[in-house]
């Protein structure tokens, strides 16, 4: 592995810690300039996270500046039109792994729902610049961590199928829910798959991105319409049935 690599794995697990340092380092400084610590407390997570997030892109983006293209890593690579619609299709395609998964993690007696998805959910409700992490900043860090770093320096030793599983797996245990790791590992099947398919880290960060802002949207933005619009469905057969 090149060493460039290193310094950005080194980099993203530097800052997956360094929230034990930052968030009492923001909640210090805005009480140093005024603010009550009881609001600091509050401000401090969302404001590191905006923070470290960004700092961390910027790092990487800085470390692989050398490389000839983020885009196109080998000769052969898929066309702008042909990565378009990989990247298209593979929103549906991460949505179909995600729904499997979920469905033999229920089977397995597993209670579906991510504590950190409603964590970051009530954080963007509260904070909604939030949004930048979990739906651009994060997907992308994480497309270039764990497919074209991990995954994709596994994959010149080995086959396709291990090379993902083991990239996955370790995707899964870094998002800190082990009981998940079906769930996070489908996915990060499926990103691998458009990675290697196209032989371009800018179509799977494009699924990525766009699934998890169609989560967070869903979830928290047009959650009330659509829990109105089901209990409208809901209503409307119950009328019927009493024909």
């Amino acid at each position: 592995m090149k060493k460039e690599y290193w310094y950005v794995i080194i980099a993203y697990i530097a800052m997956q810690l360094s929230s034990l340092i930052g968030i009492p380092l923001v909640a210090f400084i805005g009480a140093a300039m005024g603010k009550s610590l009881k609001e600091m407390e509050t401000l401090s997570i969302p404001y590191w996270l905006v923070i470290s997030f960004t700092l961390t892109l910027l790092i990487v983006l800085l470390i692989l500046r050398k490389e000839s293209k983020l885009q196109a890593d080998l000769r052969g690579a898929a066309t702008p039109a042909s990565s378009a619609a990989w990247a298209a299709a593979g929103v549906f395609l991460a949505l179909m792994a995600q729904s499997v998964a979920a469905s033999i993690e229920n089977m397995l007696g597993i209670e579906m729902g991510s504590e950190n998805t409603q964590e970051i959910i009530k954080l963007i409700e509260n904070f909604p610049i939030v949004i930048l992490v979990s739906s651009i900043i994060g997907p992308i860090l994480e497309e270039i961590v764990f497919r074209k770093i991990i995954f994709g320096s596994l994959h010149k030793k080995m086959n396709f199928f291990f090379a993902a599983l083991i990239s996955s797996v370790i995707f899964a245990l870094a998002h800190f829910e082990p009981e998940h790791v079906i769930l996070y590992s489908a996915m990060g099947f499926t990103f691998a798959f458009l990675y290697v398919k196209t032989k371009r880290i800018i179509v799977p960060i494009i699924a990525h991105v766009t699934m998890n802002t169609m989560v967070v949207l869903l979830q928290s933005v047009f959650r009330e319409d659509i829990e109105r619009m089901i209990k409208e469905a809901e209503k409307i057969q119950s009328f019927i049935g009493e024909f």
